[in-house]
């Protein structure tokens, strides 16, 4: 089983992450816990969700994904062998701005309470708050890593500039730094903003997650003409795999499927956890089908000529 280390945050995982958005939103509770036992079950480590999922259903308040992950845990008996990324930032709540020092602690109280544990792992802010100066939200961070709550902190959604300001900034002051970054959806051809972000987080022993690793499940068929665009597990998004660059990208696909006898799913999720800087994307699942393959990625290796063949195909 490969293992690759999340920059200095002290976490390995395969190179592959599950992702939990789907959990209480497409993905009902007996359906989340057969997906996250199979995870466990082949090895999986890490598992990523937020307080805002799914505050986007009719109905819901946010945090239903960390409340299904916390019963899965205290049920499965796995709390040992898996560790549990989290998020604050998109919910509305205490302190006014939704990275304030009140607000993320608050926020990290409730995502422990949901998740029934007495640390998160990672910890992210889950977006930039420009209406907070970042010597404040480090210092806050920092507070949960002094009283246990929290073992390591990440920035999601951040550009790589502002990411770059927080790292210095945490130098400087002594701060805790990101020791893990989320970037946007994968996609067959980066941008500029996205690559700057793997760069840093290379230069100073910073793990790059890009999530979406799936594309909204499009590198599966999905932007073929009548292929299903149903919701399904990976995220949004949709890069590469649609529009223009479709066709060629899944034409290259193909090709490599012919080679390796390899899934297009297992493919795309490869040629992601190979790009440099990159620790591992998140995907999710909302069928053990789905499971299998992203299970079944962490094993396939793409040569470098068939690495560079996708990249210019969404080029």
């Amino acid at each position: 089983m490969i293992r690759r280390e999340l920059g200095a945050s002290g976490i390995e995982t395969p190179p592959l992450i599950l992702g939990g958005n789907v959990f209480g939103w497409t993905a009902d509770k007996a359906t989340s816990f057969a997906v996250l036992d199979r995870f466990a079950e082949a090895g999986g480590t890490l598992i990523d969700t937020a307080d805002v999922y799914s505050a986007w259903v009719p109905g819901h308040r946010g945090g239903e994904s960390e409340a299904i992950i916390g019963e899965w845990l205290r049920v499965s008996g796995k709390r040992g062998k898996v560790k549990v990324a989290t998020k604050v930032g998109m919910l509305d709540g205490e302190g006014g701005s939704k990275l304030a020092p009140a607000r993320i602690a608050a926020a990290c109280d409730a995502s422990l309470a949901r998740l029934g544990v007495e640390t998160i792992d990672l910890y992210f802010a889950h977006q930039d708050d420009d209406a907070v100066p970042q010597e404040d939200v480090l210092a806050a961070f920092d507070g949960l890593i002094r009283a246990g709550k929290v073992q390591a902190i990440g920035a999601s959604n951040f550009h790589a500039a502002r990411l770059k300001s927080a790292l210095d900034i945490a130098t400087r002051d002594g701060l805790p730094p990101a020791g893990g970054g989320r970037s946007g959806p994968a996609r067959a051809a980066r941008t500029r903003s996205e690559g700057e972000l793997r760069v840093l987080g290379g230069e100073n022993n910073r793990g790059c997650l890009p999530f979406a690793g799936l594309a909204g499940g499009s590198p599966t068929g999905k932007s073929r003409p009548g292929g299903d665009r149903g919701r399904g597990g990976g995220g949004g998004g949709g890069g590469a795999f649609r529009g223009g660059r479709a066709p060629a990208v899944l034409a290259a696909m193909d090709e490599i499927a012919a080679e390796t006898g390899a899934t297009l799913a297992r493919i795309a999720l490869a040629w992601v956890a190979a790009q440099p800087g990159v620790t591992a994307p998140i995907a999710s699942a909302t069928s053990l089908a789905q499971v299998e393959e992203l299970v079944g990625s962490w094993n396939l290796a793409l040569d470098r000529a068939q690495l560079d063949r996708l990249t210019a195909a969404g080029a």
